[in-house]
């Protein structure tokens, strides 16, 4: 709420502080500055051309690896700043693509998603780099792409790892279904205290670090550009496919080695708000999630996070980051 304050006869509007501190983003973050210089790749789909964003970081000292890094659904490819600049020291080439509708990629006015095509323009973008084998580490929405891409092209696919991933249940056997239309208007209500709000509660277990901060800004920083109702189509867009396109069903076929890492106090589940209240607190139950997802893919290796939520890669670094290098060594 804003404040009116009157001094000799004038009148100031106090402006609350954090919509101050958020600042104004179009539709492909064109201002926002990435930690790693961004390329594009012109990718054709559904008779339109867009560009995909992404980040390629090469090591001083290649050990002849790469690992791609595929971000959620409330993120694009700047929150890997800390995971790309580890891997890299340790000698990985690192990838990290913006899909499309995401980050600085295209928004485009009509699309139809899905998991497939999102894995066909990574798969491109790879081939256009030359890159034949690739570990592929996926967190929450990029997580389940994570597992379409392993399943498509296992050839190229070296090891996967799944960090905190959504999709380890099949939310549309226990949620009402949601049109586009009403994703569509929940998006157009988002600003920086409910995207804070959001976070702080299914992401932190209510404790707000300022480090979190910068991805909350980025957010709402779009909700305030005249830009953002294309941004809150293709976000209506993508939770669509997410909800409606499981790949909970395909966990026996993937064929490569694969890491789960598992943050124990999370509890992320689309659409649990909606759910009826009997089955509702029994959605995104990730400790019992991790260790059924885990008897089910072959060849998995699970690793518990205890205290951290959906985000260990940003919540518990360090955790994060040597069960990732363990693993890919």
């Amino acid at each position: 709420m804003r404040a009116i304050i009157c001094l000799s006869g004038l009148i100031f509007i106090a402006v609350p502080i954090k919509a101050q501190e958020v600042k104004a983003y179009d539709a492909e973050l064109s201002t926002y500055i990435y930690p790693y210089p961004v390329k594009f790749f012109s990718v054709s789909n559904q008779g339109q051309q867009l560009k995909m964003a992404y980040m390629d970081v090469k090591p001083t000292h290649a050990n002849g690896r790469t690992v791609m890094l595929l971000h959620g659904k409330n993120f694009c490819g700047a929150y890997w700043d800390s995971t790309a600049a580890a891997l890299a020291q340790k000698g990985f080439r690192v990838i990290m693509p913006d899909q499309i509708g995401f980050g600085k990629s295209s928004k485009p006015a009509h699309l139809q998603y899905s998991f497939q095509l999102l894995a066909q323009n990574t798969k491109a973008l790879l081939d256009s780099l030359q890159i034949t084998k690739v570990a592929v580490l996926g967190h929450s929405m990029g997580g389940m792409l994570a597992v379409r891409f392993a399943l498509m092209y296992s050839d190229i696919t070296e090891k996967l790892i799944l960090e905190n991933p959504i999709g380890l249940e099949d939310w549309k056997t226990a949620v009402p279904y949601q049109s586009i239309d009403q994703w569509y208007k929940g998006e157009l209500a988002q600003d920086y205290e409910k995207i804070k709000k959001y976070q702080l509660d299914n992401y932190y277990a209510g404790q707000w670090k300022p480090a979190y901060d910068k991805w909350a800004r980025l957010l709402a920083g779009w909700t305030i550009h005249p830009d953002y109702p294309k941004v809150a189509w293709n976000a209506a867009l993508t939770y669509d496919m997410i909800f409606t396109q499981p790949v909970y069903y395909e966990f026996e076929r993937i064929k490569v080695p694969t890491l789960l890492i598992i943050g124990q106090r999370d509890r992320t589940a689309l659409g649990k708000a909606n759910a009826p209240a009997a089955t509702r607190d029994t959605l995104g139950n990730y400790p019992v999630l991790g260790r059924n997802a885990a008897k089910r893919i072959p060849s998995a290796k699970l690793v518990e996070l205890e205290g951290i939520g959906h985000l260990p890669h940003i919540e518990g670094f360090a955790k994060f980051r040597d069960a990732v290098v363990e693993f890919l060594h």
